[in-house]
């Protein structure tokens, strides 16, 4: 044993060597037990135990509870410890407190009390012993007690340094656990002025707890950007023999760097000429020292070099405004691409994901197209090709699209199985993204088809068909390639699925040709038929009976088909349902019948690509957009699309024929309600570019700070909110850790929303809720039923909350949804307003002139208009007004206006036990930039609440 010299406490040194001298779990186990009797004993009888005993039996109760035993006594004589002014007596009771008192014990109250006497001693050793403690439990009651003590020590010029770094800790834990009690306003400024302390460890601490601040109350402590960049440019202008004692390796005060470079992240590049200048020069000193020879061969230098190097570039792709910076952060990070160390290789594709989206790096970045793609075939780690992958994607534009995707397609065909489905989500958006030949954009599908047929997901080979049905110029080039690829030997199931498809559609214009005559198309895709699932049976018997209006030769073959028992008595009823039914129509109905029935489907309204909000939602990480797409850069948060739709194509018949077997997308209907999922064309014809068809004409969503407004909702929540008026689906919340998707469908009084929760952290949310809260009189106006979400949100996971809606009568008010979670210890609040408005239970009316004006003329008493003359808040753009007016559930119905500038709309707003009729009138003055909107209803309480809706759109 040891050696024991003064207060060694003899005792616990002897009980630890006789636990590990135990042979034996049970002699361990029996030996703990004697011990835990004694000390009992002691407790119990012995009134006269002085400090040193007590702190002796103390600390072997906490050595027993490491060892994986329970306690179940011995906390009063710890806080009576608390007490000694011995150093090590209250150090071990602060100590068993620390790790043995859950914050909800009986005993807290007397050891909040046992720690303000002790934070307003003189002594700064048991000021930090108290601090500390705080620092680790952390509780709710301990901020309410102590939330307004702390803080005057932070700022006090009388506290030492040391006692100064444990204060700033302690309240950013305190402000993490619980941000409503922690208000330090008053003292905002002095907090923000530490950051010019002498001491470097105060200035550290102080960076940490400012940066937590800052993200709550950005405007409120903006002062701290010039003081942040001041503090940096001292830092990396002095040579590693200036700040000794916080010099690691070489390198001046990493952490405290970091720390600065992150914190200016929070704010747009500085306003100030000479801060701005002054940050640039340190931000160029950083990349020169990137370049210095290293003056260490050790792990450690390169690594604290490079940590400060990486949050620098960060920093300059956020500031997305020096052009000279970027393309210099650029070559710096293309450096490291051939790098021996797998980490840096990494990290340097993961940032020239962020610089490509830049109009200012874009064209660096693509300079090194060909190492990118090379370590795409030759790395070793799935990561860092998973991160190539990404790095293409970004990179892409008009001019090396061709080449980038057929080098995606070619490692396809060996990619590993864990990326391959995001590997054809974007080799399939981005040859539709840059398709300008479309014959082109059909192969590359189709090669996917072929080389990755199991992780081609609905909405690839969905888009496809939308986009051959929407170009005249590209039908009869789609035809003839699906009808090559079906006569491989093994087809996989989507490449049948867009056969059958394609050529239901367009088989006549290649049955011309001999070799593709109507009989051969029909039998090649028949030979396919007994090999397919109940889905695609289901689409080709559909195609069967589009043949026969094509090619009538042939309408007794198929009627063969038809009438076998494989499908009259087929155990699944939708074919048996189909056969049935198209064998009638076949038989009973007249050519001009069948025709009209079996007309060429209509093109699509053009949207934004559902495989674009597939590969958002797939992946909550960053996935940045273009160059063309993202002129004002953030940094990489998650998006989700802006308009989500995920669209079940219908079946190839007439949607009176039958409805199309389940989609295996759950988003099709929502309110399953069988509403047709895709809505018949309602302009003439599908041309037209498709440039537009991954944009949203809203705007992007806000990110989100953690800050509360005046009326108690999370920063941006209003501004959010109205973006919702005119679409149904996008992000409503974003921020660091977490973001919320809604994707909503109404159906007159109906409505229902799917709630999306993403954990966007590498930690777990635990504890969550999601509760629905209805101000005023809102519960009465407006029925919401929400489902539970899930109480834990894995990391890089989502969980959805489904919230059944109904319209009892007409309401203003909004649905407040209050969020809370746990994230590391730290409990997180979100209040958010539901987007649930008056307007998304209106549906379109369509009338003539005359029924319109009779009823405008009927509509004649002032409570029942509501006029607004205002402003034009963005470009007057007819179609842009179009589609807003679209979006807000009214129609838009021409040629009844005087003025073909005007816009007129009607529609019918369904409540519970009422329809209300809805009529609009918008006036737009392109010369003055502003509008005159009128709306009329039967019910005197909605015009005015439409009027507000629709004008903050406009």
């Amino acid at each position: 044993m040891p050696a024991v010299k003064g207060d060694g406490m003899r005792g616990l040194a002897v009980f630890i060597s006789d636990i590990r001298n135990c042979k034996s779990k049970e002699a361990e186990i029996k030996r703990i037990n004697k011990e835990l009797a004694n000390i009992r004993s002691k407790f119990k009888g012995d009134k006269t135990l002085d400090g040193y005993q007590k702190k002796k039996y103390v600390c072997k109760l906490l050595f027993i509870f490491l060892l994986g035993h329970d306690i179940d006594f011995g906390q009063m004589e710890a806080v009576n410890l608390l007490s000694s002014n011995k150093y090590t007596e209250k150090q071990i009771g602060y100590l068993f407190i620390s790790v043995m008192i859950s914050a909800h014990n009986d005993l807290m109250k007397l050891v909040i009390q046992a720690i303000k006497n002790d934070l307003s001693s003189r002594n700064p050793i048991h000021v930090t012993l108290a601090l500390q403690c705080v620092a680790n439990i952390g509780s709710r009651e301990m901020a309410e007690a102590l939330g307004t003590e702390i803080p005057k020590l932070l700022v006090s010029g009388d506290t030492i340094d040391a006692v100064k770094q444990s204060a700033a800790l302690t309240l950013l834990r305190l402000l993490r656990t619980s941000p409503d009690l922690i208000n330090i306003t008053e003292w905002s400024s002095r907090v923000i002025h530490l950051l010019n302390d002498q001491h470097m460890g105060v200035v550290t601490s102080a960076a940490s707890f400012i940066e937590a601040l800052v993200k709550r109350s950005p405007e409120e402590y903006k002062g701290c950007v010039s003081l942040a960049v001041s503090r940096l440019s001292r830092i990396v202008t002095s040579s590693y023999t200036d700040l000794q004692d916080y010099t690691y390796y070489f390198v001046p005060a990493p952490w405290l760097s970091v720390k600065l470079l992150r914190l200016l992240q929070n704010y747009p590049p500085p306003e100030d000429p000479a801060v701005r200048t002054r940050l640039t020069e340190c931000l160029e000193t950083i990349l020169n020292k990137a370049q210095e020879p290293p003056k260490s061969k050790k792990v450690q230098h390169s690594n604290s070099k490079n940590a400060v190097l990486f949050e620098a570039i960060n920093l300059i792709i956020h500031m997305d405004s020096d052009p000279n910076l970027l393309v210099r952060a650029c070559n710096q990070l293309g450096q490291f691409l051939q790098h021996r160390e797998t980490n840096l290789r990494y990290l340097a594709l993961e940032s020239m994901c962020l610089l490509a989206t830049s109009e200012f790096s874009h064209e660096a970045v693509k300079k090194h197209q060909e190492t990118v793609i090379t370590s795409l075939k030759t790395e070793r780690d799935v990561s860092v090709r998973q991160r190539a992958v990404d790095l293409l994607y970004a990179m892409c534009d008009r001019t090396n699209a061709e080449e980038i995707v057929g080098e995606m397609l070619e490692y396809l065909e060996s990619a590993d199985y864990s990326i391959r489905e995001e590997m054809v989500l974007k080799v399939a958006i981005l040859a539709e993204k840059y398709a300008v030949d479309y014959t082109w954009y059909v192969d590359v599908i189709l090669n996917l088809i072929r080389i990755s047929g199991d992780y081609v997901s609905e909405e690839v080979w969905y888009r496809v068909i939308q986009i051959v049905i929407n170009r005249d110029d590209v039908q009869g080039y789609a035809a003839k390639t699906v009808f090559e690829a079906l006569q491989a030997p093994a087809c996989h199931e989507n490449m049948v699925k867009v056969g059958g498809y394609i050529l239901g559609e367009f088989g006549n214009l290649i049955a011309g040709d001999p070799r593709s005559s109507a009989i051969i198309q029909f039998q090649l895709l028949h030979s396919k038929y007994h090999l397919c699932g109940p889905a695609t049976r289901g689409l080709l018997l559909s195609t069967y009976i589009k043949f026969i209006n094509l090619f009538p030769e042939i309408k007794g073959d198929i009627q063969n088909v038809l009438k076998s028992n494989n499908n009259l008595r087929n155990s699944e009823v939708e074919l048996q349902q189909r056969s049935v039914e198209y064998l009638q129509l076949s038989t009973v109905a007249s050519l001009d019948v069948l025709a009209t029935v079996l007309e060429e489907m209509p093109p699509f309204p053009e949207r934004e690509s559902s495989i674009l909000a597939k590969l958002k939602k797939k992946k909550p990480s960053s996935v940045p957009d273009g160059p063309e797409e993202k002129k004002e850069h953030k940094l990489p948060q998650a998006q989700m699309s802006n308009n989500i739709e995920v669209h079940a194509l219908p079946a190839i018949s007439a949607a009176s024929l039958s409805t199309p077997i389940a989609s295996s997308t759950g988003s099709a209907d929502l309110l399953g309600l069988g509403a047709p999922t895709v809505a018949p064309s309602t302009g003439g014809g599908g041309g037209g570019g498709l440039g537009g068809l991954l944009v949203d004409v809203f705007d992007t969503p806000t990110q989100n700070g953690g800050g509360m407004d005046a009326n108690g909702l999370s920063a941006g929540s209003d501004e959010n909110y109205r973006k919702f008026i005119c679409k149904n689906n996008g992000v409503l919340f974003e921020n660091d850790s977490l973001q919320i998707g809604v994707k909503s469908e109404y159906r007159q009084n109906l409505g229902r929303l799917g709630i999306f929760f993403g954990n966007k952290t590498s930690f777990q949310f635990t504890g969550f809720t999601a509760d629905l809260v209805c101000p005023g009189n809102l519960g009465d106006q407006l029925s919401c039923q929400p489902k539970p979400a899930g109480e834990v949100i894995e990391c890089g996971a989502q969980n959805q909350q489904v919230i059944q809606a109904e319209c009892v009568t007409e309401f203003s008010d909004a649905p407040v949804l209050n969020i809370s979670y746990t994230m590391s210890g730290s409990i997180q609040r979100i209040n958010l307003k539901l987007p649930i408005m008056l307007n998304k239970f209106i549906e379109p009316a369509e009338m003539d002139s005359a029924t319109f004006f009779t009823r405008w003329k009927a509509l004649s008493l002032p409570n029942q208009e509501c006029q607004r003359i205002f402003k034009a808040q963005f470009p007057m753009d007819i179609e842009q007004v179009k589609t807003k007016l679209l979006g807000f559930s009214m129609s838009v119905i021409l040629d009844i206006d005087p003025n073909p500038e005007n816009f007129v709309s009607a529609g019918i707003l369904y409540t519970r036990t009422a329809q209300i009729g809805i009529l609009a009138r918008l006036e737009p003055n392109k010369q003055a930039q502003m509008y005159r909107l009128t709306i009329r209803s039967s019910k005197e309480s909605c015009p005015s609440v439409l009027c507000d809706l629709l004008e903050s759109q406009l």
